[in-house]
């Protein structure tokens, strides 16, 4: 449990007397138990020099156990009140004089904050996010390991979609499809709703796929990602059905001249900010920096977007061990859109990319 004493050791640091992290992705960061409670409460507190206690709903603690996690477990009835399980808890380890307690003030409802606060009268909450987020932030290598079959997974979903496509067939069939093959394949869940938009609708950033059928002459753009042991990969690529105009080559060489430009910054040392700005640049330079609005990419690992996030005004500097997307677009509202879109592993002298789909302008016949 050694992130458990990481963030112990912070905490001893920061004389704050506690954390309760209630995050599905945090807790499983921690604990190695991945829940997803709905309305019930799940949360790990941990402590500067006091074991960590888990509470969860009672249905889920033989799989905590399974988890690995060998600490105290609170498993709660929907007719019990956790917070006094809670109380009795902290009481029992001594605990009387609590003046800050960290938590994720991003993700901890107001409700729960002031059930923390009745148990605490005299603390003050503070954030624990940014401790967590650098924590999160370097990957190890099992973690690269797990990330990495994510994205062949990811790979494989859009070869699946591409051999998939055909006139007539509709966005959501290609949905279906490729999401029935991955299942196949051992993906239990996908990183977030899967998109494909085809046409005019590709030009949506966030478009929702519905029974809009593949045309000749259409951009069909697919975004996806699966989840594999909790961590998520992220892939986008765009195609062109039978074929493609002057415009649509254009825009598309453009864009991927674009995410070449910010891969040839990525490597350890280059300020994050950096990586968007050669991109804007590429796309601003061809006359369509104003459709590509939105920032170059962001953190991967539990999260499909977590810490950081990839804009131009981002100050850090990237590290060995980071794992983020770069995903430039240029959406054009009567041609279609173009997005390319790969999962960046930071290595010790540069990058690896671990989605490896081609990226040259693929036509479907």
């Amino acid at each position: 449990m050694q992130k458990i004493e990481a963030l112990s050791t912070w905490l001893k640091e920061q004389n704050i007397q506690g954390a309760f992290v209630t995050s599905t992705a945090n807790v499983y960061y921690l604990t190695g138990f991945r829940c997803f409670p709905h309305e019930r409460l799940l949360g790990v507190f941990v402590f500067p020099d006091k074991e960590p206690v888990l509470i969860c709903p009672g249905m889920e603690v033989l799989q905590a156990k399974n988890a690995g996690w060998k600490h105290e477990i609170l498993g709660f009835s929907d007719t019990d009140n956790p917070w006094e399980m809670i109380s009795e808890a902290i009481s029992g380890r001594g605990i009387s004089s609590v003046e800050s307690i960290a938590v994720e003030k991003e993700h901890l409802s107001y409700h729960r904050g002031m059930q923390l606060l009745n148990l605490f009268p005299n603390a003050s909450l503070v954030s624990v996010e940014h401790e967590l987020n650098a924590m999160r932030l370097v990957k190890s290598k099992d973690e690269i390991s797990i990330l990495r079959e994510a994205a062949r997974l990811a790979d494989f979903g859009i070869e699946t979609g591409i051999a998939a496509i055909g006139r007539g067939v509709t966005e959501l069939e290609l949905v279906a499809t490729v999401e029935y093959a991955l299942k196949k394949k051992g993906a239990a869940e996908m990183s977030f709703s899967t998109t494909i938009l085809a046409g005019e609708k590709s030009a949506m950033p966030h478009g929702n796929p519905g029974l809009k059928e593949i045309q000749p002459g259409d951009f069909v753009l697919f975004d996806l990602g699966v989840v594999v042991d909790g961590y998520c990969s992220d892939i986008t690529r765009t195609v062109a059905y039978q074929s493609a105009s002057e415009k649509q080559k254009e825009i598309y060489e453009v864009v991927k001249k674009a995410q070449q430009a910010s891969l040839d910054l990525s490597k350890p040392g280059t300020r994050v900010g950096d990586l968007d700005l050669a991109a804007r640049r590429v796309i601003e330079e061809a006359g369509y920096g104003d459709y590509f609005p939105h920032r170059i990419g962001h953190g991967l690992g539990l999260d499909v977007h977590e810490h950081p996030s990839m804009n131009e005004k981002n100050n850090e500097k990237l590290v060995e061990g980071m794992v983020y997307t770069i995903e430039p677009g240029i959406y054009l509202p009567d041609v279609g859109g173009v997005r390319i879109e790969d999962d960046v592993y930071i290595t010790e002298s540069g990058h690896e990319c671990l989605t490896q789909f081609t990226k040259e302008l693929v036509i479907v016949n």
